[in-house]
């Protein structure tokens, strides 16, 4: 009796210092963001969540959130059907605004999916994130995420070329490549590739799928983002079906093999 009440004790304590170190180290990613997104964008995201309030979820609904191009996607219903959709996305944030916001925009919904987003950690700016800064917070992002609906996996779509950033573009380049890295090197993490459809043959941005701004999508540029993620979605579930039913079928097999045989 002793002996398993020092067990428990000792696992209570592991779990509780490991659970503090977490915690301390989720504090240390953000601070240096924490004052900064919540001045700019506290207002926005209490909008969203009088939007959580009022709206109801729609069943296995994908869920999507990140910057402008999101917020500003208004057919995104009918452009990504037959998936439906919880669009959460707040102007022009950045992946260190996102994760500081992460657990109010995550946790009041119970998603089939999670699609992110995110366009403005490097535009040409002094206060541009690196690509080392760029992955933590993804990566802080896909466990918050994951601790909150573990069985959903999580889409990186990759940043968009375009003319009024093109000057920025090859180090734009690293951060894709950077989350692309993530997605490869993280469980249930996918990587949506569009930028290569929005460059000409001459490898420039083609203006045609912009508004007058030359950084936001039009009808046109949206109309092929939305049929590049859906082209994602269906691979990934695909990918996650099969192996739901490949664990279906192991656990299956094994109840049937240790089965007391019948006298």
């Amino acid at each position: 009796m002793f002996r398993f009440t020092a067990s428990l004790l000792v696992c209570c304590f592991v779990s509780t210092t490991v659970a503090q170190s977490n915690s301390a180290e989720t504090a240390d990613l953000l601070e240096p963001y924490q004052a900064k997104s919540r001045e700019k964008w506290e207002k926005e995201i209490a909008k969203l969540e009088a939007r959580d309030a009022e709206q109801a979820d729609p069943d296995d609904a994908i869920l999507f959130i990140g910057s402008s191009s999101i917020r500003r996607w208004e057919d995104i219903a009918v452009d990504m059907s037959p998936y439906r959709t919880i669009q959460r996305g707040f102007g022009g944030s950045k992946y260190s605004d996102v994760a500081v916001f992460a657990d109010r925009l995550l946790h009041p919904h119970h998603y089939r999916a999670l699609v992110v987003f995110v366009g403005n950690d490097v535009s040409g700016k002094p206060e541009d994130h690196s690509p080392d800064q760029v992955e933590q917070l993804v990566r802080y992002l896909i466990g918050v995420s994951r601790a909150h609906r573990p069985n959903a996996p999580v889409l990186l779509i990759e940043v968009t070329p375009t003319e009024k950033r093109f000057d920025a573009w090859p180090r734009i380049r690293e951060v894709n490549a950077r989350i692309r890295e993530v997605a490869l090197t993280t469980p249930h993490t996918y990587f949506v590739s569009t930028a290569a459809f929005y460059l000409d043959p001459e490898g420039n941005p083609r203006p045609e799928l912009f508004v007058e701004d030359r950084l936001h999508l039009n009808a046109d540029g949206y109309d092929l983002w939305s049929t590049l993620i859906r082209r994602r979605l269906d691979e990934v579930f695909r990918i996650t079906d099969a192996f739901d039913a490949a664990v279906l079928q192991s656990e299956t097999a094994e109840a049937i093999a240790v089965e007391p045989a019948s006298n």
